[in-house]
């Protein structure tokens, strides 16, 4: 069984269904003993990062999620779910994540990144983009790299190790746009909004034996 936390933020039910319409069955939980008892985890998410985590927090599922990471479970992360992975974010302020991946969350666009180019673009970034796989984690099997996936954020991650990203996109800069570390797999993009790409990659994280 999939566990969805539920934390109280992000489209929950659309990815519970997601799962389901690729024959992998899925619950969504705000229980922390029903997180540990899963077979694989999934945190997905929309919404601010400190927000996010003082949810996480208060209703121990910070811990819940860690655990079962460290257990070895298969995890994936969505969105709001990768950030929350990182160290920290200067989202409406600065705060700490699950520190699970070194490194910060950060917004569209830094100074270093003003161009004409990014300044004619709008932020938050929305719509479908390509993908470009730098690391063929098994949720990404067979995927075209001609898929297009669909985008919602503001905010994007910065990994301190580059060895951990998976798949890169470009909004005026390239961008990490998933990372995958060990029995971790996570996306900035919505795969259960992503059409036949993304449900293959719900497919094949529900197939993924770490």
């Amino acid at each position: 069984m999939i566990a969805i936390v539920d934390y109280g933020m992000g489209n929950l039910r659309s990815v519970e269904k997601a799962f389901l319409a690729v024959g992998h069955p899925a619950v969504v939980t705000s229980d922390p003993h029903k997180i540990a008892k899963a077979d694989r985890v999934v945190l997905p998410g929309v919404g601010a990062f400190g927000a996010a985590m003082e949810n996480l927090r208060a209703s121990g599922m910070d811990e819940a999620v860690i655990s079962a990471i460290r257990a070895g479970k298969p995890f994936m992360g969505i969105c709001l779910g990768l950030q929350l992975l990182f160290t920290e974010s200067d989202e409406m302020g600065h705060f700490t994540g699950l520190d699970l991946i070194p490194g910060r969350v950060i917004q569209f666009f830094q100074p270093e990144d003003r161009t004409p180019e990014t300044e004619a673009l709008k932020v938050p970034h929305m719509g479908w983009n390509v993908l470009t796989v730098r690391k063929p984690a098994p949720p990404l099997k067979d995927f075209s790299e001609s898929g297009m996936v669909y985008f919602v954020h503001s905010f994007y991650v910065a990994p301190e190790d580059p060895e951990v990203i998976a798949v890169t996109s470009r909004h005026g800069i390239e961008f990490c746009a998933g990372i995958w570390k060990d029995n971790m797999f996570a996306v900035q993009f919505h795969p259960e909004k992503s059409g036949s790409v993304g449900l293959a990659m719900l497919k094949n994280f529900g197939d993924w034996k770490v």
